[in-house]
């Protein structure tokens, strides 16, 4: 099996010069082949684990170089192979480096997956840090993305040094046998999170995210949400969960609970208020990863305190929730990348009306909204449930600091959800429904070929996970027994999940069942309220006259803007958090020209530096005061400071 997967890496290895000479349909062909085969490795990987390990040829002066295949790098590496695939269907011709670039980004990510040693693991992680930098587009977000690759490297470097300076290896094996302890560890676990959390886009550290996502193309985007962000939290799992070793207190997961419920609401409130499709769904993946990393947080908390059943439940909606992120982000992306090809536009103001030329596009991408907005029964649904539930039961712990933090970690991430939902209904409604808005909207063509197959494989897949998330609970069974043993309990069986012996259920088939009746009947209800016969009238346009000739597909003005459907979370929420502004210019009495409006915000971590960068010039003009003294007044100066000095060492010298 690991000679399979070092026969795979190389594969992606020589997908190189199929990029380097232009040819995109073999680059297509052999990059989904090959993504389709780590995934199906991965599969054989978690139902046969191993813990078995593979030297190298190759590798630093001081030791070959390690992979392995253990659960955990499998269930990533499933992930990294269905979604690669999907998106390397979805390649189109670009510059030279962003096709040598896209091969390279695959295979970082999946050494970074499947080392087995510090050096692979920190080799991979910089490679996929590098190829995606190379492939953005605009030089401000790809200046702000290196800035905090580098800090994130740095970061994660210092702990692997920290590691390896108490086992003098660099061996994952070695690592295990000797953990670090005392202000050690805390170090590497504050390292681990601030290296991999400025990866993963976790608030504080998120602004590099919804830059560059929306900088890089489609089929790239996409692995950069639905993958790369997930390896960062690989890195924590294997660094925190892993070579740390079990025996850490439970305060261990307050960092991830409180950086990822801050991201949660954050990612989902300015998702609301963005305008550019890929930037919604970058701040969307913004709030997703803060909702993995509760789960994870809890995780940690639980294992500290010995309670292997909601431990078990947290690690599960995580992982869950990591794979489900995963499929609808990776068809969102490439949904939005096919609406940018044909449409040529990506803002929500500009948009409309595509789902009457776009069906299979409209409906494909109606499946990855609602799983994002966690609509049952879709695969969403399944994993929020889970890690909800595990919020609920944090009460448990026995520690009231604890029970507070998790309780304003449930109380954001409920709200989160809400915004998510929120946001998802924006997006497909501004651009899939109403009418079109310019002449190429109204001319777009639906996605045909193996695109068709890249946009409908992650749509069925999430509708499967939704409807059978023990398919997913049952591969996933040894990731958690590596974590907590073999005798902890799945939380869901053939007909759902459960929180429990005790706790609260969600039977998926019923609700399947119930959804559908509910369904029927208002059909049926409509058709009998409605008379029996179709019924044709002029659109509804707010009230506006008729439009004219020269405006064939109708006043955009009449229609639902970007800015205007956000507007009453903008003015709820957004005020105090994003600094919210509106801005409506009314023309003077008798003329006929529109109303404008406008409305702007800004993340408060950009606004805090902000303000910490004009403290910084308030202190700096007030020591180019002081260089501006004359000679007098700087004698003068230093002759007062030394009088203070000898005054103070003579009140220390008096009994």
């Amino acid at each position: 099996m690991l000679t399979t997967l070092c026969l795979l890496l190389a594969a992606l290895l020589l997908l190189v010069l199929p990029a380097a000479l232009g040819l995109v349909r073999l680059l297509r062909l052999g990059g989904a082949l090959v993504m389709a085969g780590l995934a199906v490795l991965a599969v054989l990987a978690l139902l046969a684990p191993s813990a078995a390990v593979m030297a190298l040829p190759l590798g630093p002066p001081w030791a070959a170089a390690l992979v392995a295949l253990d659960p955990l790098s499998a269930w990533f590496l499933l992930l990294l192979g269905l979604t690669g695939a999907f998106a390397a269907l979805l390649i189109n011709p670009g510059p030279r480096h962003e096709m040598v670039c896209f091969p390279l980004f695959l295979f970082g990510m999946a050494l970074c997956i499947t080392a087995a040693d510090g050096f692979c693991l920190l080799l991979g992680f910089e490679a996929m840090s590098l190829a995606s930098w190379a492939i953005l587009h605009e030089r401000r977000a790809a200046r702000l993305y290196l800035m905090f690759a580098i800090f994130g490297g740095g970061c994660l470097m210092a702990a692997m040094g920290l590691l390896a300076a108490g086992a003098g290896s660099l061996g994952f094996a070695a690592l295990r046998a000797a953990p670090p302890e005392g202000f050690v560890a805390l170090a590497v676990l504050l390292l681990v999170t601030l290296g991999a959390g400025a990866k993963a886009g976790l608030a504080p550290l998120h602004l590099w995210l919804p830059l560059a996502h929306p900088a890089a193309p489609a089929h790239v985007s996409a692995l950069m949400s639905a993958v790369m962000v997930k390896v960062a939290l690989y890195v924590i799992l294997r660094m925190v969960f892993d070579l740390c070793g079990p025996a850490q207190a439970s305060f261990w997961g307050m960092p991830l609970l409180l950086m990822g419920a801050a991201s949660a609401l954050l990612g989902a409130l300015r998702a609301n208020l963005e305008n550019d499709t890929k930037a919604i769904l970058a701040c969307s993946t913004i709030e997703n990863v803060g909702i993995i990393a509760v789960g994870l947080g809890l995780a940690l908390m639980f294992r500290g305190a010995d309670m292997a059943v909601p431990a078990a439940l947290a690690l599960a909606g995580a992982l869950l929730h990591v794979m489900n992120h995963g499929l609808f982000k990776c068809l969102l992306f490439l949904g939005v990348g096919v609406v940018l090809e044909q449409a040529g536009q990506r803002r929500l103001d500009a948009l409309g009306g595509l789902l009457h030329n776009m069906p299979v596009l409209g409906w494909a991408m109606l499946v990855g909204a609602l799983s994002a907005a966690a609509v049952p029964p879709l695969s969403g649904f399944a994993s929020e449930w889970l890690l909800l539930q595990a919020l609920l039961g944090a009460w448990r712990t026995g520690d009231a600091l604890f029970q507070f933090a998790a309780l304003v970690a449930l109380a954001m991430v409920a709200m989160a959800v809400a915004l998510g939902a929120a946001a998802m209904l924006r997006l497909w409604g501004l651009v899939f429904l109403g009418r079109p808005r310019s002449p190429r909207v109204a001319g777009a063509e639906d996605v045909s070929g193996p695109g068709r197959a890249g946009l409908l494989l992650p749509a069925a897949l999430s509708l499967l996970l939704g409807a059978f998330p023990a398919l997913a609970l049952g591969l996933m069974q040894p990731v958690l027994a590596q974590w907590l043993g073999p005798a902890v309990a799945m939380p869901g069986g053939v007909l759902g999940l459960s929180a429990g012996d005790a706790g609260a259920r969600y039977m998926v088939l019923p609700a399947i069942l119930l959804l559908g009746v509910l369904a029927l009947v208002l059909w049926r209800g409509a058709q009998w309220r409605g008379g029996g016969g179709a019924t044709r009238a002029p659109a509804w346009d707010c009230g506006f006259i008729a439009p004219p000739v020269h405006l064939p597909f109708g006043n955009a003005a009449t229609q639902p803007s970007g800015e205007g459907f956000a507007q009453p979370i903008s003015r709820m929420l957004a005020g105090p958090l994003m600094a919210a502004r509106e801005n409506v210019a009314v023309p003077p009495p008798g003329s006929m020209a529109s109303a404008e409006y406008s409305a702007s915000s800004a993340d408060p971590t950009w606004r805090a530096l902000t303000t910490l960068r004009a403290a910084r010039h308030a202190v700096s003009n007030r020591v180019d005061r002081f260089r501006a003294l004359s000679v007098r007044h700087a004698l003068g100066l230093l002759f007062a400071t030394l009088v203070l000095l000898l005054a103070v060492l003579a009140g220390l010298e008096r009994p």
